[in-house]
This record gives C-alpha cells, structure tokens and sequence, in this order.
C-alpha cells in the first residue's frame, strides 16, 4: 500500500480530508511545523495518546496500537506535518476528550477503565460523524476527527499493524489475481 492508498483508506473511514495529509504524502517535513506553541509533546501526552489509538485499535490476538507506538507517531506526525492552527486544535482536542470523560464519568480519560475509554469513544466518534455529515466547508473539523485518522495512518504504517493486523505479503511476490476469502480473514495487502 503506497501513501496515496492510506490516505484514499483514511478518508474514506473517516469522512474526511486527512489533516496534514499533503505533507505525509510529499514525506517532507512542513517548513512551518513547529513554530506553534503546541509543537512540544510530553511522555504522559504520549501515554494518553497511546491509550487513545488502543482504545481504538486493541491488543487481541494482533498487536494493538500501544505495540505500534501510535501514540508517539501522532506526535511525530502533528509536530511535522500539522500547521499552527491544526496543532493547537490537536491540543485543544486533548483537553475536549479529557473533559468529555470527566462529564460521562466523573473522572479523566487515564483513570478510565477500558470499556469506560470505549462507551466515551463510540459516543465520541458518533458525534463526530454527525458533524462531518453536516459540516460546512469552512466549518472546523471535529475535535476527534485528527485522532481517528492518525491512529489509522500510525497503526497501517507500522510493522505491527501490516505484519499483525493483515496478511502481510512482503513484496515483490508473485500476482493472485483471485483470493479466496472466507468470513473472518485477514485482509490481503503488499500483493503485486
């Protein structure tokens, strides 16, 4: 799966543009990026991160997202490809998730128990995708919008994800122009 691919996949899991999506695809760092006063990220910042891409994507009989480090790969990935604004709204972000889990659970989104950190992200992402349905083109993002597509691109981007979640094919291989799939199979990727 090239780029163009993830980003095409992302979109369209999320009903949306990909945030710093035209700097992950150039795989150049933004001249711009950095310059934001959000564009420093501490390890209890990345800890929280973590528990949000594994609330999403969880440790079973695959790696989870905690396993692919997703939590650093957003920072990384806010820091160098996000502008100024997008920044501060990936921290404002933060701080709405947090706040939400306090109101649906009196307590903050690390004290939370997993199925807790669940009821509050489907509740979460629902809200989201209302949103994104009725958005105006100048109306911001969703708040969770850049979470959910970073902790797609960071889980399919890594080693655990594409060797783990899918069936990996390292390429070049040889073409299987029809695969059989049967219910419950692991999606077929680095086919040529």
């Amino acid at each position: 799966m090239n780029r163009r691919e993830l980003l095409k996949m992302v979109a369209a899991a999320t009903g949306g543009v990909v945030i710093g999506g035209e700097f992950f695809l150039a795989g150049c760092k933004n001249p711009d990026a950095g310059v934001g006063t959000s564009a420093t990220f501490t390890e209890s910042d990345i800890a929280f991160l973590d528990e949000v891409a594994e609330t999403i994507f969880p440790k079973t009989t695959t790696p989870g997202a905690k396993d692919a480090k997703v939590g650093q790969f957003m920072t990384v990935m806010v820091t160098d490809c996000y502008e100024e604004k997008d920044q501060d709204a990936f921290r404002d972000g933060m701080k709405s998730l947090n706040n939400a889990c306090e109101k649906m659970h009196k307590h903050g989104f690390m004290k939370a128990t997993p199925e807790q950190r669940k009821e509050l992200l489907v509740a979460v992402d629902n809200e989201r995708k209302e949103h994104q349905k009725n958005k105006k083109k100048e109306d911001p993002n969703h708040y969770f919008q850049p979470f959910k597509q970073l902790t797609i691109m960071g889980y399919f981007t890594s080693k655990e994800g594409r060797t783990g979640a899918t069936n990996y094919q390292p390429v070049p291989g040889k073409y299987m122009g029809d695969v059989p799939y049967k219910k419950g199979d692991k999606v077929q990727t680095g086919l040529s």
